[in-house]
């Protein structure tokens, strides 16, 4: 069958997906148009094509496990000198992020899948550009805020050409979020 390059991630929505897609691009980052907004919850992952059924059934139980949760960003950060990276900070939300990235990549599961470093959710606006471009890219969106409620995860694919694609999106269990939701990064799981 063959090997595919899949991901799974929480896509920004509109208008800010778009929007920050355009200026990635304007900072001179060649991969921006093909690499939709997104949080990442597993990082690009080599899989054989005929474990696709599997994954995708583990994606579905876990996000009937999670409910919508409150996503905010807010300011900039860095993972430079270790990695040239600059990114939108994820300010509400993290932790129902990292809750959800340690099921996708659990074991008993079909993505098997260690980490380079650390998990940090994030979104990234510049990537292995020129030092001075991620300088104003880390400058200019220093006081970038969005804010929407999460109420699911996506699985894409890397094509050939290098664009990824959404093969699936996977709602939460819960289809409301919560009056409490901003409270659930400050201790409590997004789970039923």
């Amino acid at each position: 069958m063959g090997t595919v390059t899949i991901g799974v991630s929480i896509a920004v929505p509109e208008p800010h997906g778009s929007r920050l897609q355009q200026l990635r691009a304007g900072f001179g980052d060649a991969a921006a148009h093909g690499i939709p907004t997104h949080v990442t919850l597993l990082p690009p992952t080599e899989a054989d094509s005929a474990v696709l059924p599997a994954v995708e059934a583990h994606l579905a139980k876990v996000a009937a496990a999670g409910r919508p949760f409150p996503m905010r960003l807010a300011g900039t950060g860095t993972f430079r000198p270790l990695s040239p990276v600059v990114f939108l900070r994820v300010v509400e939300g993290g932790t129902a992020c990292n809750w959800l990235q340690e099921r996708v990549r659990d074991t008993s599961g079909p993505i098997r899948r260690e980490l380079q470093f650390p998990y940090h959710p994030h979104v990234t606006v510049a990537h292995g550009i020129e030092e001075a471009a991620m300088d104003r890219a880390f400058a200019e969106l220093a006081d970038y805020e969005a804010q929407w409620p999460c109420t699911g995860f996506a699985l894409y694919e890397q094509g050939a050409d290098g664009v990824w694609r959404k093969l699936r999106e996977f709602p939460f269990g819960g289809a409301v979020v919560p009056p409490q939701a901003d409270r659930l990064d400050r201790g409590s799981l997004p789970i039923r």
